[in-house]
């Protein structure tokens, strides 16, 4: 009886468990990868890519194991590590959290909070992936456990590559050189894909952090070249010298998920015309064109005002 009611749990795992965590091989795209080198080929600066489309297994991989600086999408891993302590009980998602002006790093959302203001930590995190916000994202780090709590999280979950540099013991001469963290474009897409796959801390804490990553305020870049009722979760970074972000799709005939990533590039400036930002709306097109071909979307015109 105990040996059959075992059974019964075993088929109940896997007819609930996420079907696109049942992996498929890995196939080349050769055509896709092409187009993409031809895309980046002239880019001022280095730059990584990794495209996967969850359905068919076609992969492209371009310096997708180069390790590039994070900029804002670290604020994926800390989410993760932030739910990891929820479901251990150490903090609470609901939790009514009061801010301090030691807490301040910049005059984001958070940052322009007066001292002594109440603010629930679902809504930092919120803020946190969706307006990118500084102040409390580190607010969630420290929450986290810090860095060397996420990095053991990463450690333990298969990701070895993507690490919190920034207020992290032992990680002083890395953050010299990659600053807040540290990735590389394969690997942080399959991050995002574990996350949508329920298998980071928890289905529903998986489900949670999903729905926080389908509300990014920063869409002029790749998620300008999709249609507006395709569904996305997405972070993107940006420093200096550095343009990245990382993008599953729920397209029509199949959910694909991409990152790019750049480091030493020559256009340091911050407008539109940035070459960094320029390379990730090409690169959105392009994928969107190759997976979805018969769609006729193409942005409306005068997008760029907003």
């Amino acid at each position: 009886m105990r040996i059959l009611a075992r059974f019964l749990c075993l088929i109940l795992l896997l007819l609930t468990y996420p079907a696109v965590a049942q992996t498929v091989p890995d196939k080349p795209d050769a055509r896709l990868t092409q187009q993409l080198a031809d895309a980046l080929r002239g880019f001022r600066g280095d730059v990584g890519v990794y495209v996967r489309h969850l359905k068919t297994g076609k992969t492209v991989a371009i310096n997708a194991d180069s390790t590039f600086p994070t900029a804002s999408t670290i604020k994926i891993p800390i989410m993760i590590g932030l739910f990891d302590q929820i479901q251990k009980g150490t903090v609470s998602y609901e939790q009514e959290l009061v801010y301090r002006d030691s807490l301040h790093y910049d005059d984001g959302i958070v940052g322009s909070l007066r001292d002594g203001a109440k603010i629930p930590l679902s809504q930092v995190v919120m803020l946190m992936e969706t307006v990118s916000d500084n102040t409390g994202s580190l607010w969630c780090q420290a929450l986290a456990g810090g860095g060397t709590a996420i990095n053991a999280w990463l450690d333990a979950n298969g990701f070895p590559n993507t690490r919190m540099n920034s207020r992290t013991p032992g990680r002083k001469e890395f953050q010299a050189r990659y600053g807040w963290g540290q990735t590389t474009p394969r690997e942080l897409a399959s991050l995002l894909t574990y996350i949508r796959d329920g298998r980071a801390v928890s289905p529903d804490a998986s489900d949670r952090m999903y729905r926080n990553l389908c509300r990014q305020y920063w869409d002029h870049d790749g998620l300008s070249q999709l249609p507006a009722n395709v569904k996305v979760a997405s972070k993107n970074g940006a420093v200096n010298r550095s343009r990245s972000e990382v993008v599953l799709v729920h397209a029509p005939h199949g959910d694909y998920v991409y990152c790019l990533m750049t480091k030493n590039q020559q256009d340091e400036s911050w407008g539109r015309t940035n070459e960094g930002s320029t390379l990730l709306r090409t690169v959105g097109a392009l994928l969107w064109q190759h997976f979805e071909p018969k769609s006729d979307f193409k942005p409306v015109a005068g997008y760029e005002k907003w």
